[in-house]
């Protein structure tokens, strides 16, 4: 992934599978997310580094991404902390020739890839956000997920007002570290979930649990079982933030809702699969269950 500075603004050159308003049709697949605003093919978002708050702009042009920066100006230093991130956030650096090879030869992906090409695994770089988030979403509709996020970013996390909007930013560990259950159970979390997010935001703040410690581990199956040990994480839990944050190609949430309503679609079915069919139809997206998933939860969202 290629950077410059020019003139007070970022550019990142693109893997030519890329496209931009497919990448924001999934990020605004949800009218009650906080943490980015897009308008007008505009994508804003706040980033915070070295204690500095600054609100990135992202536009595409030419084929590149270009980011500025309508507040303040930041360091070169900091500029290439943001080139990074977005690089994360929108997967620029895997190779995605692979994957649409194995689709081509998929029945129920083929379609998929036609529809949605140059759509990329849209991630969340920050891992006490992925892992928070899944957590949050265990167990219940996607629309009430985001209504407990949104409590909880208004009620802990940072913000700036600049020209009529509000941009925030997620709560950081050290901020969660410090708060008490009966502070997320007054915004309807359950207790076993509050109890699993602050201990989990004093393992991060602490330094015993880190995205470099994770990518450690030998192997994919390391890093779940490694991800796993930690209360409040099971396997669905753990696929999504290795397939979400630590970009594992192979990460496969299997028994996630969506994936099976998803499939049902795709297949004609009146039933959801069976777990024996989605290991079966899922033998032929061998190292790339991760895209193949998402690609799949893309399809969901044919309304917007």
């Amino acid at each position: 992934m290629k950077w410059t500075n020019d003139g007070g603004y970022l550019v990142i050159e693109l893997p030519q599978a890329f496209n931009y308003r497919e990448c924001l049709q999934f990020l605004k697949r949800s009218p009650h997310e906080i943490l980015h605003h897009i308008k007008d093919d505009v994508l804003y978002k706040l980033l915070k580094m070295n204690d500095q708050i600054i609100l990135c702009e992202i536009t595409e042009q030419d084929h590149k991404i270009i980011v500025t920066f309508p507040m303040k100006q930041p360091s070169s230093h900091e500029q290439a902390i943001i080139a990074q991130y977005v690089a994360e956030w929108f997967d620029l650096t895997t190779d995605l020739q692979g994957y649409y090879q194995m689709a081509k030869n998929d029945q129920i992906l083929k379609p998929l890839v036609k529809k949605y090409s140059g759509l990329r695994l849209i991630g969340i770089p920050d891992l006490f956000e992925a892992i928070a988030w899944a957590i949050i979403g265990q167990q219940i509709n996607l629309t009430f997920a985001y209504t407990l996020k949104k409590r909880f970013v208004e009620h802990f996390g940072e913000y700036v007002y600049f020209e009529g909007q509000s941009y925030w930013l997620f709560p950081t560990p050290e901020k969660i570290a410090a708060i008490q259950v009966d502070d997320l159970r007054n915004l309807q979390f359950t207790r076993r979930k509050s109890e699993y997010i602050i201990d989990i935001a004093k393992s991060i703040a602490s330094g015993q649990l880190t995205k470099d410690l994770l990518c450690q581990k030998e192997g994919y199956e390391a890093m779940k079982k490694s991800l796993m040990d930690i209360r409040g994480i099971g396997a669905w839990t753990a696929d999504y933030v290795l397939m979400k944050c630590l970009q594992q190609p192979t990460a496969f949430p299997i028994a996630d809702v969506g994936l099976h309503n998803a499939l049902k679609i795709q297949l004609a079915f009146e039933r959801k699969p069976t777990m024996e069919e989605m290991k079966n139809y899922a033998k032929h997206w061998q190292g790339w269950q991760a895209y193949a998933t998402f690609y799949l939860w893309r399809s969901l969202y044919e309304t917007i």
